[in-house]
């Protein structure tokens, strides 16, 4: 073989092996710093968990803010709504004034429950 095809890839090589070594250590520091993000977090994420499991019950497409607050305890209002926003929920008020919420993934379940 002639030297500077060897050299080549000799470079070419110990570039790879280089760039696949970055490549997972910055992959390694990615997922340890997701973590810490999750943890330090780890309230909002469960209270949105939390707001999801709640507005996708089966036998119900929307739920009271009051409902909402009593089993989503810890959040003043303003708080509470943005975590029921962050989960995909919209806000509706009934006549009666008072402030109900639904997943936006089932206003056409909630539209077709109004037509019967």
């Amino acid at each position: 073989m002639d030297a500077t095809i060897v050299s080549a890839l000799s470079a070419l090589l110990g570039a790879l092996i280089g760039g696949l070594i970055s490549f997972l250590l910055q992959y390694q520091r990615f997922r340890h710093e997701l973590r810490v993000m999750q943890e330090e977090y780890k309230t909002e994420f469960m209270a949105e968990t939390t707001a999801k499991h709640f507005l996708s019950h089966k036998s119900y497409t929307d739920r009271s803010f009051e409902t909402l607050k009593k089993h989503l305890g810890g959040f003043d209002d303003d708080e509470l709504r943005k975590i029921l926003v962050r989960a995909g929920a919209i806000r509706d008020f009934r006549d009666d004034g008072s402030e109900w919420w639904r997943l936006l993934s089932r206003m056409d379940e909630y539209i077709e429950s109004k037509k019967k």
